[in-house]
């Protein structure tokens, strides 16, 4: 069952209609995440068996691109992204060794990475021929997602791992990670120079985190590198306290931020609080270097996340889709997501400790980046005026 220091937060426990519903990536998140079951569970195989026999899921294996197509990237913030449409896949539950077209495209990222630097092939503007290059987004989120496969002994993952290291510095909001012009093109992200990529931050941390969890990771970035970046959490927790004042470009905390816009591919809610939840050292109440402020902030960041997109009755209706999604139940704004639902929850899984103060938020009160109340929406809770 869902930690039951959640569910007055939530407003009921949705464990069993998510084990009911007739999605099967759903049924997996809530046993393997939310529930916590092992690979092994009898009931997380054969949801895991029926996500791969789902038509949805095949669905999105055919529409992995060539990565050596220029017109096939997408946006960095795009589900056509080809590493967000990886991430997106493993969510459901996929993983390497289920379908030939994960593994090709896990093994064209890997050839197109000189100095650990992964990159991409597209067309700036102004440009007369495509060409490959790279930015921090392009890297961070692609060795990320090698990592995950369980890629991180590899050549060029471990090459990026140092890379990426490397370039952790000081910004204008505390530790984190910049965007750092192309070395091709010489193109830099929009924003301030020294300004923190909240994204790319994000991004790193999440990928940091996943390497604690396998040996090949650890060996490949190193114990004190790992320990490293940990700072990092306290910045982006940063850049959420101080959004009133000092906001990085293009990365605001207003309604967009709080609603969840499905599939989940950019600077958003959901993002920091995936990230932030893996680095307890941060704001756990039994770590002996976690502040108040840390905690008090992450309690808001939930109190939000739950506020915006989780009706009373503990189900979620996305609010905001990427065309293209329909047939599935997260690309869909008029009823119910049990994927949706189920990934918010494992999401907040981790904060159960932080349940009394997530309560106490008073989330109408939260000021937006540009000032103002910031006031929530309540999610309607379907049958309710």
């Amino acid at each position: 069952m869902l930690p039951r220091r959640l569910w007055p937060v939530i407003g009921a426990d949705p464990v069993p209609s998510l084990l009911a519903a007739d999605e099967p990536a759903a049924r997996w998140v809530t046993l393997r995440r939310v529930l916590g079951r092992p690979e092994d569970d009898a009931d997380v195989r054969k949801a895991r068996r029926e996500v791969l026999a789902d038509p949805g899921v095949q669905d999105l294996l055919e529409r992995i691109p060539d990565w050596e197509a220029a017109d096939k990237v997408g946006g960095h913030d795009s589900p056509r992204y080809a590493p967000n449409l990886l991430h997106l896949l493993a969510d459901m539950g996929v993983r390497p060794g289920d379908d030939d077209r994960f593994d090709d495209l896990l093994d064209a990222f890997a050839r197109h990475e000189d100095g650990g630097r992964f990159a991409c092939f597209t067309q700036w503007r102004q440009m007369p021929q495509p060409v490959w290059c790279t930015l921090p987004c392009d890297m961070h989120i692609i060795a990320d997602i090698m990592a995950r496969c369980g890629r991180a002994g590899q050549a060029s993952v471990r090459r990026s791992l140092r890379r990426i290291l490397d370039d952790f510095t000081e910004t204008t909001q505390g530790p984190g990670w910049k965007c750092i012009p192309d070395p091709v093109v010489k193109f830099r992200g929009p924003g301030r120079v020294g300004d923190v990529c909240p994204l790319v931050t994000l991004e790193a941390l999440r990928l940091f985190a996943r390497l604690i969890e396998q040996p090949a990771g650890v060996t490949a970035a190193g114990a004190d590198g790992l320990r490293h970046v940990t700072p990092a959490v306290r910045t982006v927790l940063g850049v959420w306290r101080d959004r009133g004042a000092h906001r990085p470009y293009m990365f605001g905390h207003g309604r967009s931020f709080k609603t969840v816009k499905w599939p989940t591919t950019w600077y958003s809610v959901a993002l920091v609080l995936d990230a932030v939840g893996r680095y307890p050292q941060v704001w756990s109440a039994a770590s002996p270097v976690a502040t108040e402020e840390d905690r008090r902030s992450v309690a808001e960041l939930a109190a939000s996340l739950i506020a915006y997109n989780v009706a009373l009755d503990g189900s979620v209706t996305p609010q905001s889709c990427y065309k293209g999604f329909e047939r599935f139940s997260f690309g869909q704004k008029r009823r119910p997501s049990p994927f949706a639902a189920a990934r918010l929850f494992a999401i907040l899984k981790p904060f159960e400790e932080l349940a009394g103060e997530i309560a106490a938020v008073d989330v109408a009160a939260l000021a937006s980046s540009r000032g103002g109340s910031g006031t929530a929406r309540p999610p309607r809770v379907p049958g309710r005026p």
